[in-house]
């Protein structure tokens, strides 16, 4: 987990934190959990829910809600980007977005608003999915 942590992460939290490196795509709690149990790791559904969102909070992964609003996770690259999903099979590419930038910062400022953050994150098909 986060280096400025207090506590050394346990090794059920350390196993999340690699099982979820192991991935490029999003993926939820339940499905991790999965994949952890499927490889030999115990660890509670608690605690990959547990871990998960400490991460998310302290920056070190990025969270998104699907379609149906199921929160789903993945390790990104640092710095402020964006996410283009696929609705059917949710790969994910981080995006950058200068436009989205200025706007927010235009929006922000007409309304006398500061220190915003925003996320944005963009569903489509991918060409595989759709058959291109």
């Amino acid at each position: 987990m986060s280096t400025t942590s207090r506590r050394r992460p346990t090794r059920q939290q350390a196993a999340v934190v690699e099982q979820l490196g192991a991935g490029e795509d999003f993926t939820s709690a339940q499905d991790l959990h999965a994949r952890l149990r499927d490889s030999g790791e115990r660890v509670g559904l608690a605690t990959v829910y547990r871990t998960l969102t400490a991460l998310a909070a302290s920056g070190e992964v990025d969270m998104i809600r699907t379609d149906d609003g199921e929160a789903v996770y993945r390790r990104c690259s640092t710095g402020h980007h964006h996410h283009l999903v696929c609705r059917e099979c949710g790969r994910t590419v981080e995006i950058e977005g200068p436009a989205v930038e200025l706007w927010t910062d235009a929006v922000a400022a007409e309304h006398g608003f500061s220190d915003v953050e925003h996320t944005l994150e963009v569903f489509g098909t991918c060409g595989s999915c759709a058959g291109t």
